[in-house]
């Protein structure tokens, strides 16, 4: 092996560990997202065994870090971290005719996360109280919408930001066509 080898299989446990935690998710987890056993995890995890490339892809897929750069010896500070659109997590399922994708990386979840909605005609994103303190800013990338925080209500047009407390119940509603939005929340 040469030192370069060896300094990837030093670096790649570490690495793979990093990447799970930063996702929030338990070895179960990755297991089954990934079809490779618990045991199998724990060990790469713990230098104990190499994976293959096939497992070691498999483990990628399912912690959404990118294969190359989970071995790029580049220092954080010499590099970009890129999503690609079409590679960006989204939910389906918090709304009524409204996509979020998620575009905040996952460490960050429940102090500042960042969001893109999309709104088909008369959609809408109904929450319940965050955490107290909690607040939203959104602005408007494409159409109108109405914003409710409490018993405040505010239209907002292409371009327009607000700011409101999301500690309370809160909505945001398309008005009329099909809108787009970025979604920044503090403090959930």
């Amino acid at each position: 092996m040469t030192d370069e080898t060896d300094d990837i299989l030093n670096r790649l446990p570490a690495r793979l560990k990093e990447a799970r935690r930063a996702q929030g998710l338990s070895l179960e987890a990755v297991a089954n997202l990934s079809g490779v056993s618990r045991s199998m995890v724990s060990q790469i995890e713990r230098g104990e065994s190499s994976p293959t490339i096939s497992t070691l892809w498999n483990l990628t897929r399912a912690l959404q870090v990118d294969f190359a750069g989970l071995l790029d010896a580049a220092p954080a500070n010499d590099r970009i971290d890129v999503i690609r659109a079409a590679e960006a997590p989204t939910i389906d399922n918090m709304g009524e005719g409204c996509r979020i994708r998620i575009l905040s990386p996952p460490e960050e979840a429940g102090h500042h996360e960042v969001y893109e909605l999309i709104f088909a005609p008369g959609g809408a994103l109904r929450s319940k109280p965050h955490t107290r303190g909690a607040t939203e800013q959104l602005t408007i990338i494409e159409g109108s919408v109405t914003v409710t925080s409490g018993m405040a209500e505010k239209p907002l047009n292409l371009g327009d930001t607000a700011r409101y407390a999301a500690d309370v119940p809160h909505a945001i509603v398309a008005s009329g066509g099909a809108a787009r939005a970025f979604l920044i929340v503090k403090d959930a």
